[in-house]
């Protein structure tokens, strides 16, 4: 039986503009994850820049597998709440597979 890996949505936030919208779309945004087991792993946290530039707020929420992932992202309660942030902030939302504890860097060389 083959491992489903976790999956992560990963979102690099600029320029986010707080109003009523956004405020909205936090409030609102947990509601929308917890059918499909997503929680966040970082969120809000202001990190520490050690390489490169780096302007804005890193997201990531993790989920069971990428089969949830992807249900959730186009689920109609979140779809119904996306605009609420994609109109209010600039930034690079990417999904990924994640890999098992026993992943060594030249796995990706095979």
């Amino acid at each position: 039986m083959t491992q489903r890996m976790k999956a992560y949505a990963i979102a690099y936030l600029r320029n986010v503009r707080m109003g009523a919208d956004i405020v909205e779309y936090l409030e609102r945004i947990d509601e929308t994850l917890a059918p499909y087991d997503g929680h966040f792993l970082v969120h809000g946290a202001q990190p520490e820049q050690i390489e490169g530039e780096w302007e804005g707020a890193p997201i990531v929420i993790e989920f069971p597998d990428y089969d949830h992932l992807r249900d959730w992202y186009e689920s109609p309660d979140y779809r119904e709440i996306l605009p609420l942030r994609t109109e209010n902030s600039d930034g690079v939302v990417i999904f990924v597979e994640g890999v098992d504890r026993k992943h060594k860097a030249t796995d990706v060389l095979v």
